[in-house]
C-alpha cells in the first residue's frame, strides 16, 4: 500500500541516495507535445539538498527535452526503484528549475556534488522543489545486480574542451529547443560561473 509523506527525511532519504539510477518525467503544456522521460545515473550527480528541495547534474549527449519543459512550466517527477532489497518506488512530484551554467547560484550547488562527479558536458543544475512526495509497491519490478556506473559519457566529454563543447551543443539537434521547439539550452552554451 502506497503512502505520502510531508518530507524527504529518514528512511526515504537513505533509499534515495543508495539507488544508482532514477528517472525524471516531464511534459510541454500542448496536449499534443511530447511527454519525457530520461534515466539519470553517473554516482554522485544527485543531492538531497533539504527535505523539500533535490538537485541533480544535467550532462550534455542526448536532447534537451527536460529543461525545455522546467522552463516552459516547471513540472517534473522523479522516481527511484529499488532493483533489490525490499520492493519499493518513490516518487517526488515537484517543480523543477533549470540553474544554468552562468547564473550566480550555479557554484554554489555544485558544491553539494561530489567533485568527481563535475565533470565535462556539465550544462545545468536541475533543482526540483518537492510537493508531493510518495512511495509505493514495487512487487512487478524485477531484481537486477548493479555492476557500476558505465564510463563511456565522461570519457567522451573529457576529451572535449569547454569550447569545443559549446560548439557540440549548437551542433546538435534538439539542444537550443525541444522537439515541440520550446527554448531549451541557451545557446551559444553559457560560461561557467565556477
Amino acid at each position: 500500500m502506497g503512502k505520502t509523506y510531508e518530507r524527504i527525511d529518514g528512511r526515504l532519504r537513505a533509499f534515495i541516495e543508495r539507488q544508482p539510477v532514477f528517472f525524471t518525467a516531464t511534459a510541454p503544456l500542448a496536449g499534443d507535445g511530447h511527454v519525457n522521460l530520461s534515466p539519470k545515473g553517473r554516482a554522485g550527480t544527485l543531492a538531497v539538498l533539504d527535505e523539500l528541495t533535490l538537485a541533480y547534474l544535467d550532462f550534455g549527449g542526448s536532447t534537451a527535452e527536460t529543461l525545455a519543459h522546467v522552463r516552459e512550466n516547471g513540472r517534473i517527477t522523479l522516481m527511484w526503484c529499488a532493483f533489490d532489497g525490499p520492493p519499493t518506488v518513490v516518487r517526488v512530484h515537484g517543480r523543477g528549475e533549470a540553474v544554468f551554467r552562468d547564473d550566480p547560484r550555479f557554484a554554489e550547488l555544485i558544491g553539494h556534488f561530489d567533485p568527481a562527479a563535475d565533470g565535462s558536458a556539465l550544462r545545468a543544475v536541475v533543482l526540483v522543489h518537492a510537493e508531493r512526495v510518495s512511495d509505493s509497491c514495487g512487487f512487478a519490478v524485477p531484481f537486477m545486480d548493479y555492476r557500476g556506473d558505465r564510463e563511456l559519457h565522461a570519457q567522451y566529454f573529457d576529451r572535449k574542451t569547454d569550447e569545443e563543447f559549446g560548439v557540440y551543443c549548437e551542433g546538435k539537434e534538439y539542444v537550443g529547443t525541444s522537439i515541440d521547439g520550446l527554448p531549451a539550452l541557451p545557446l551559444p552554451l553559457p560560461p561557467r560561473t565556477g
